[in-house]
């Protein structure tokens, strides 16, 4: 059976999965609950300073979006940091810690961008056992607006600046939690590196407005007829969060720089995804909040099974492995040809590749054929864009098949060329041409 034992920058857990700082991490009575059902660690909700407690809004806090069998895809949140005291909360991390040993407990912080406030704060954490800490750099609402969250993920010297402050005045790991509302994910990250942080995790909510009440005209959640914008999260933000994750994992400056993957995580797919894409854990919320604790043990016997599968023992075997295969558009092979094919003993002859081509790509799927109802694929229109595959309901009916070296593609009239060739070296591209020269 595969190990699912997690190490991340000294941290320890049973398994890779961590609940995300969220409602689901406000309390010791949810926590304690999550550690029961399978969770491996839980980053505890965002405490902040001492002194009067956050005030979160007292109506609706959650807008969602819905795929067509209402099943959500995304949600929108407009919730603040933990509204309980910080000595409670302290308390109970204590209490926790002492009574799951074996599992990790990290501490979230978002205190104003001020140095003796963070120093402050971190032996008051420290003093409850916690394995790490994360600096919640994410938060797009409600307290960025108060120079927290947000404010300081999106200046790479705050970060750095904060980062250092909190390896100066902690003996706990440090984990960066970054923004996505930024243009590249890797500037604060490299400043996140400078500064000494043990680990990043991403991403944070992107800032949204899912929804508008057409009958009030405001947005959604409505809180006495005015709405604001949130944190997105959710399946929706998946593709996001793999991509932001990836770039951190092969950028030159980064690499190497322990990784927590969050961002739609829902099934032991989506982990999978995150871990050989370069995260060393993963992090989840919406699932948990959508279906329940108990979804952790789905995600680790599928993660398991299918190591097995694979014949691969520990996590360490699958870290990172794809991401030697993430490259830029400019360097992929322009002699690869593929061309659609569909299985016609699979088709349930609806259409839909013929109009999805027909109307939006190239005319290469027929919809009769001798004046009866037959869906197939003319290779010498295809250009193998895939759309097809992506819009049919039948999985497998339609696949990609790509040309052996030597074969004509019908399209072009030319012979597949065996040899390797990207944009770099294209004739048309003009870089290439002043290269020439």
């Amino acid at each position: 059976m595969a190990d699912l034992r997690n190490n991340f920058v000294g941290i320890k857990s049973p398994n890779p999965f961590w609940l995300a700082s969220a409602p689901p991490t406000d309390k010791a009575y949810n926590v304690e609950r999550a550690f029961k059902a399978g969770w491996g660690g839980v980053v505890w909700k965002t405490l902040g300073s001492e002194g009067p407690p956050v005030v979160n809004v007292n109506g609706p806090r959650y807008g969602a979006i819905w795929g067509a069998d209402r099943r959500l895809l995304g949600l929108n949140n407009i919730e603040l940091i933990t509204d309980r005291p910080l000595q409670i909360n302290l308390q109970e991390m204590k209490q926790v810690k002492m009574n799951w040993p074996d599992r990790a407990l990290i501490a979230s912080i978002m205190v104003p961008c001020v140095e003796e406030e963070w120093k402050a704060i971190l032996p008051l954490v420290e003093e409850t056992g916690a394995d790490g800490i994360e600096l919640n750099f994410g938060c797009p609402h409600g307290m960025s607006e108060r120079g927290m969250g947000s404010a300081v993920g999106q200046v790479p010297e705050y970060i750095e600046m904060v980062v250092r402050w909190c390896k100066q005045y902690t003996r706990m790991p440090v984990i960066t939690k970054l923004t996505p509302n930024i243009t590249d994910i890797r500037h604060p990250a490299r400043a996140a590196k400078r500064g000494g942080t043990d680990a990043v995790s991403l991403i944070n909510t992107i800032n949204s407005i899912v929804s508008v009440d057409l009958d009030n005209f405001a947005p959604v959640p409505t809180v006495g007829g005015k709405g604001s914008h949130g944190g997105y999260c959710g399946p929706a933000v998946k593709p996001i969060a793999l991509n932001m994750v990836s770039e951190i994992a092969r950028d030159e400056e980064t690499y190497g720089l322990p990784i927590s993957g969050i961002g739609g995580v829902t099934t032991w797919r989506d982990a999978a995804e995150f871990l050989v894409l370069g995260a060393g854990n993963v992090q989840v919320c919406t699932a948990a909040m959508t279906y329940g604790f108990k979804i952790v043990q789905e995600m680790i016997s599928g993660l398991s099974d299918w190591m097995d599968e694979k014949g691969h023992r520990t996590l360490d075997d699958i870290t990172g492995r794809a991401v030697p295969n993430v490259t830029d558009w400019k360097y992929l092979n322009l002699n690869y040809v593929a061309k659609a094919h569909i299985d016609q003993d699979a088709c349930i002859k609806c259409g839909r590749c013929h109009i999805a081509c027909e109307d939006t790509s190239h005319q290469a799927i027929t919809s009769m054929v001798n004046g009866v109802r037959h869906f197939e694929v003319m290779e010498d229109e295809c250009v193998g864009c895939n759309l097809c595959v992506n819009v049919c309901p039948v999985e497998n009916c339609i696949t990609m098949v790509g040309l052996e070296p030597g074969a004509l593609d019908q399209r072009t009239g030319k012979v597949v060329d065996p040899t390797y060739a990207n944009w770099t070296t294209h004739p048309n591209n003009p870089m290439a041409q002043v290269a020439a020269e």
